[in-house]
């Protein structure tokens, strides 16, 4: 499996994720579990992605300023999830924000599988790629068993 491929596998079951929780309603078990599990998957992809994709995307000028975009888009991200914590389950605020992250986070993925791999696609070798695909697959596993 490439790196690419492993990544979509990942985007997929955000995917999935976030269209199951925007689906939850109040102060619910159903919320809370799922939330865990979105912001555990989150976190868990987009710090192995930036190892493994955007720490070796930065290192070429060809791939450096689409690297730090995305980057910079994991904050943002980042941000959304603090503010879900910090907003009670039963708030309709809570919904609003959930919305708002599944956007953000759908056009994130969109956005790497349509411009970042295919920009990183041509910036690595085939090696490069079989490498970094190992790297991103084995920290995942290691984030998930943490």
């Amino acid at each position: 499996m490439t790196l690419f491929e492993a990544l979509r596998e990942s985007h997929d079951k955000q995917r999935r994720l976030l269209e199951r929780l925007v689906e939850t309603e109040g102060d619910s078990q159903g919320r809370d579990e799922l939330f865990a599990r979105v912001k555990a998957e989150l976190e868990n992809h987009a710090g192995a992605e930036e190892r493994a994709l955007y720490v070796p995307m930065m290192e070429v000028d060809m791939t450096q300023e689409k690297a730090r975009h995305s980057v910079a888009e994991h904050h943002e991200i980042d941000e959304l999830i603090e503010e879900l914590e910090a907003t009670d389950y039963s708030s309709p605020g809570w919904l609003v924000a959930a919305r708002k992250l599944q956007h953000l986070v759908t056009h994130h993925l969109e956005e790497e599988e349509h411009e970042v791999f295919q920009l990183a696609g041509r910036a690595f070798d085939e090696p490069t790629k079989a490498r970094l695909a190992d790297e991103y697959r084995n920290d995942m596993k290691a984030r998930e068993a943490a």
